[in-house]
């Protein structure tokens, strides 16, 4: 069974071409993606993960809010009993924050300009050992 992967766009960022490509990337690649569209409350994603039952939560930020964004994600899904649920960042994240998301949560980080390859062989990665817990 392909692992199950949320690609969102939180805040309100309305460019989404950058999102489409990574889930059709993940898609092409075995990955059952879904989808949030554009301008998504950090609650509504976690809600989404819950209901889609996913692996991982892609967040594609490039408004700058990273930081606060990725830390509220990982915040919504540890309160509704998800911590279990990888959190990842792609999108305009400047170098010295990487650091930063991952000590907010993120298990990993994916600038602008990340070879779609790497990204895949990154959540593959993620997704390839089985879950410690189980929500229920």
């Amino acid at each position: 069974m392909p692992a199950r992967v949320l690609i969102a766009k939180p805040g309100l960022d309305g460019h989404d071409r950058g999102a489409k490509v990574v889930a059709r990337a993940l898609r092409d690649a075995g990955f059952e993606v879904v989808f949030t569209g554009i301008r998504q409350r950090v609650e509504d994603i976690v809600a989404i993960a819950l209901q889609e039952d996913v692996a991982v939560v892609g967040l594609s930020i490039l408004s700058g809010a990273h930081l606060a964004l990725t830390a509220r994600t990982v915040e919504g899904l540890r309160a509704a009993g998800a911590g279990d649920i990888t959190v990842i960042v792609g999108g305009t994240v400047p170098a010295a924050d990487v650091p930063r998301l991952r000590e907010a949560g993120a298990a990993a980080v994916f600038p602008t300009g990340t070879p779609l390859d790497e990204l895949v062989d990154g959540v593959r990665a993620l997704t390839a050992a089985p879950a410690s817990t189980e929500r229920g």
